[in-house]
């Protein structure tokens, strides 16, 4: 099958692999190109802690949507659509199969699939946000449940962004949130999606191990480095996990070692969540993280999946 009708998506919690899959697949295929679907790694200067695919691993194939947002800007799911998908039809024009990482489940498949995104009014917006502000997180993600149990399952309480957007769109549609959400079904129709699988023991260790390595790579810095940027005044780039907890640091709010195991905790929090909305998708084929073989059955699933196995 030639690269203008293919693509091919590597998903998975934090800390899973992906990174290095997808390249390995692009080596392989020989003529392929990785797409980002990491909404934290479109950011400029927030490469240790969101784990960017390094300059050499960037250097063996080419890379797209890496570095392409100031800090100070909002990273918006509906802008990154329309960026991945003209990404992919870029490669699709060259004949070059796109592969597609990220670990989450909301940016890929808005990517991937039918999702559209209902309209937006500042004044209803402006409206849940001030309701926040007064009543908090808990209680708004607790009046998300009242209206949309299904949405509140899949939100985070402390995804404020997340839970206000919800309520607008609840009130702006008539709709529960979660009606919004397509089915399993892609717009592109010989599609391969990658799933990579880690035991949950090893996979904390992973996280642990990751994050302390951040620390000794100059992840504090880096975050200082980004506040004569603006990074506070980020409304997703200080809220990314690690971040957070480092500007509350910097503030005298937490010590270091409190900063880094918030950070680890939190991180973990947030694995399990990706990979429990992961293993909703039917079509993501499982692969063992740690098999010799790895690259092998990555492209024996993409065998598969061509001829409707």
């Amino acid at each position: 099958m030639p690269g203008s009708e293919r693509v091919v998506a590597v998903v998975g919690p934090t800390a899973s692999g992906k990174s290095s899959l997808a390249v390995r697949i692009a080596q392989r295929l020989g003529s392929a190109e990785v797409v980002n679907a990491d909404s934290m790694q479109l950011y400029r200067g927030m490469d240790i802690g969101t784990a960017k695919p390094t300059a050499a691993e960037r250097a063996i194939v080419p890379h797209h949507l890496f570095d392409v947002l100031d800090v100070t800007e909002t990273a918006s799911v509906a802008e990154f659509q329309q960026l991945a998908r003209d990404a992919i039809a870029d490669c699709h024009a060259r004949d070059v199969t796109p592969v597609l990482v990220g670990g989450s489940a909301l940016y890929v498949r808005a990517v991937l699939d039918r999702l559209e995104f209902p309209g937006t009014d500042p004044a209803v917006r402006a409206r849940w946000a001030g309701e926040l502000e007064r009543r908090g997180k808990s209680a708004m993600h607790a009046e998300l449940a009242r209206r949309d149990p299904a949405a509140a399952a899949q939100i985070h309480p402390s995804n404020d962004r997340r839970i206000v957007r919800a309520l607008e769109v609840i009130e702006l549609t008539g709709e529960p949130f979660t009606a919004t959400m397509p089915g399993y079904d892609s717009i592109y129709p010989h599609l391969t999606i990658l799933g990579l699988d880690v035991p949950r023991d090893v996979l904390d260790v992973r996280l642990a191990e990751r994050v302390e390595q951040m620390w000794a790579d100059g992840f504090v810095d880096e975050v200082r480095a980004l506040l004569p940027q603006g990074l506070e005044d980020g409304l997703t780039a200080s809220r990314a996990l690690g971040y957070q907890q480092i500007l509350a640091h910097l503030h005298g709010q937490m010590t270091e070692d409190e900063a880094r195991e918030a950070t680890i905790t939190g991180t973990r929090k947030f694995a399990r969540r990706q990979d429990r909305l992961f293993r909703k998708d039917p079509r993501i084929h499982w692969l063992p993280y740690a098999a010799d073989d790895l690259v092998d059955q990555a492209l024996d699933a993409m065998g598969r999946a061509r001829l409707g196995g």
